[in-house]
């Protein structure tokens, strides 16, 4: 009956929308916990505490619900249409990382983890089996690359992102708990060979080493967690990236198995907006400008920062007016970062 139900599920899976499924056991991921301990105690983590809280359930899924059996991963596209590298060769324009130009993930995978849950209890029900779910996706203690991995969805590559010998790169991860015993797939081993083309396509050098992430030096989390003003020499290498980075993604030679994004809300809202423009918006604009938008997330003061850095990364002496007037603005991490892209730019 297990493996009727498991047919099923895939097939249901699909419908919903997703690209890829697979299933582990919550224990299948022993190593996870000494890793995790190993990168806190380096530091790696940056400010991102919250890492660092509940990491016995960081550290084992089993822990997190011991009721549960399985764990079910699945795999969502959003493959960009062109290559996102290309906009930094446009000083005046912003680069934003392509899963945050859509919708927020966050939403549009729960929501269909949610009515795949629903589905699975029902069908249970429908073969005699009473089933309980949880549904997780990128906002709980759950180490969802190893269990992917473990679930034979791809491999963690050296970029310590997911990688599929069919979908490249380019997906998130949802998981859904659940008490009933299902049959787990082969875990998946990595097919990186000697490639290095992620770690040296990084422009901060964020990884000490292969399959090992510094958070401290990675623009994604320098944009996105980290708080006041970031340090010099590395605001210098971050060009016009202001939210995320995708270099270490797109330069994936798996990617040319990339699949296509299915779903709508992933496509470009958006887009590759004029840096002068960002900087301009208040509390309320930001807000209304990012509204369903995972930028909304980091909040005005924050993401103008990242904007007027920018700037003075940009070489256009036209945009020194423009941080000139953020020079006084009331929060001092903004004011700071407007009064080093005037003297960036010879203002």
């Amino acid at each position: 009956m297990s493996a009727t139900l498991k047919a099923a599920l895939h097939a249901q899976a699909l419908a919903e929308g997703f690209s890829a499924m697979g299933i582990c056991a919550p224990d299948a991921t022993p190593d996870t916990a000494g890793r995790l301990a190993g990168w806190l105690a380096a530091g790696h983590h940056g400010q991102m505490e919250w890492m660092a809280d509940r990491v016995a359930w960081r550290g084992s899924a089993a822990a997190l619900w011991p009721a549960a059996r399985s764990v079910i991963m699945l795999a969502e596209v959003y493959t960009p249409e062109s290559d996102p590298r290309d906009v930094l060769g446009m000083p005046d324009r912003a680069a934003v990382s392509v899963y945050a130009q859509g919708k927020d993930y966050h939403d549009l995978v729960k929501r269909r983890l949610k009515r795949l849950g629903r589905w699975l209890i029902d069908a249970a029900a429908k073969m005699g089996e009473a089933a309980e779910i949880k549904v997780f996706v990128d906002t709980a203690p759950v180490m969802e690359k190893p269990l992917a991995q473990a679930a034979g969805l791809g491999w963690q590559g050296k970029h310590t992102n997911l990688l599929s010998r069919d979908l490249g790169n380019w997906f998130f991860l949802g998981a859904i708990f659940t008490t009933l015993d299902l049959p787990k797939d082969a875990p998946e081993v990595s097919h990186c060979g000697s490639c290095t083309a992620c770690l040296t396509a990084c422009p901060t050098d964020a990884f000490p080493a292969p399959y090992r992430l510094d958070a401290r030096r990675c623009i994604s989390y320098l944009t996105i967690e980290h708080k006041g003003p970031v340090e010099p020499e590395l605001r210098a290498l971050m060009g016009n990236r202001i939210y995320g980075c995708d270099d270490c993604l797109a330069a994936c030679p798996w990617n040319k198995f990339a699949a296509a994004a299915r779903d709508i809300g992933y496509h470009p809202r958006v887009g590759a907006p004029e840096l002068a423009e960002l900087a301009a918006l208040d509390d309320a604009g930001f807000r209304a400008r990012f509204a369903g938008s995972p930028i909304k997330r980091i909040g005005r003061d924050r993401f103008v920062r990242n904007v007027l850095y920018a700037m003075g990364n940009s070489g256009l002496p036209a945009l020194s007016e423009v941080a000139m007037r953020l020079t006084a603005d009331p929060d001092p991490t903004v004011a700071e970062a407007a009064a080093w892209a005037v003297s960036r730019l010879g203002g």
